[in-house]
């Protein structure tokens, strides 16, 4: 079976990338994962936050005595993240040299000029790809939706320009229409899109009365979204689409191959069972393959997308209406009365 896939560009043994986490900074890991079968890996993100700290450090050694005086809590006041924006890229440098797969970096920057700048960084740090994050968080009442996406295709216009390397583009499923939001970030020149960004969210601890945080791993469940939209881009942008959140299994990726994805990332089914379950996926897909007599992935890409599926109504509205009407059909399932 010919497992080969295309990606930004890039020329993938398999359709199976890593996403960005803490599992690819340690070497040993990183090398674990590539023998394993990944075709890809993406790098940890590089944050705004990062970025500024270097100018907050420079800034403090300048002024070093300025401000020192008795009632002074700390004269660490910046000891907030692990690594500075240069200590960053030379461990990248050192992940990129440990592989012989594609490395893939991720930026999360807010400022125009950091986007452009350390997206230029990245290139020249050796990044096969660049993954643009884009995690907006929305504080101000009167901000517009639509100034938020001008200025993502403001960025993506502009690292297109600041760097050779193609750019994908990782965003959440937050806006009032996706679908136009992919077909104009394609127009500005996106060379591929990621389904979706898991974002983070506070929790609290009732007890203690304060707020809490908590890594909150994917299910195979939470594919659903990803898929429907793989299903609707395929076929519509010049982009490539990579399929994210809740793959877990060589069926998973399956079943984003048949909507239309190009590739999938993988992390939470890797914290949960380890490198190895890449390899495994990978011989599921091949087992699949065989049994349906499937030569390559292209055979049944986008074969159940919206362009191509046989129910008309499969992305359509009268689905989810038809769904409501069958309601009744889950108490079969779940006897409650």
């Amino acid at each position: 079976m010919e497992l080969k896939t295309k990606y930004l560009g890039l020329d993938l043994k398999n359709p199976i990338i890593v996403g960005a986490s803490n599992l690819v900074t340690d070497l040993t890991v990183l090398k674990k994962l590539e023998d394993a079968g990944a075709a890809a890996i993406v790098y940890k993100s590089l944050f705004e936050e990062q970025i500024n700290l270097e100018n907050m450090q420079m800034h403090d050694a300048m002024t070093e005595y300025d401000e020192r005086n008795a009632e002074m809590t700390s004269v660490f006041a910046h000891e907030l993240y692990e690594a500075s924006p240069e200590e960053f890229l030379m461990h990248f440098k050192e992940a990129k040299n440990a592989v012989d797969i594609p490395m893939i970096a991720s930026l999360n920057a807010v400022f125009d000029d950091s986007w452009y700048q350390w997206a230029k960084k990245l290139e020249d740090a050796g990044a096969d790809a660049l993954e643009l994050n884009f995690y907006n968080n929305p504080r101000e009442f009167e901000m517009q939706g639509r100034s938020i996406i001008n200025e993502e295709l403001d960025v993506i216009k502009g690292v297109k320009a600041a760097v050779k390397i193609p750019i994908s583009v990782k965003l959440s499923a937050f806006y009032t229409n996706p679908l136009y939001v992919f077909k104009e970030m394609d127009k500005r020149g996106a060379d591929g899109f990621v389904l979706f960004n898991r974002l983070f969210q506070p929790d609290i601890n009732i007890e203690e009365e304060k707020m809490e945080f908590h890594y909150n791993l994917s299910t195979s469940q939470d594919n659903r979204l990803p898929l429907r939209y793989a299903g609707m881009l395929y076929d519509h942008l010049d982009a490539d689409v990579c399929a994210n959140t809740g793959i877990f299994t060589g069926e998973d990726v399956i079943k984003m191959i048949l909507a239309g994805a190009d590739a999938v990332q993988v992390v939470s089914t890797i914290y949960k069972n380890g490198p190895q379950q890449i390899t495994k996926m990978l011989e599921d897909i091949e087992i699949w393959m065989a049994s349906k007599q499937y030569a390559n992935l292209d055979t049944f890409r986008g074969m159940l997308s919206m362009k191509k599926a046989k129910d008309p109504y499969a992305y359509r509205r009268a689905q989810y209406v038809d769904i409501l009407m069958k309601s009744s059909e889950i108490f079969k399932k779940y006897p409650i009365i």
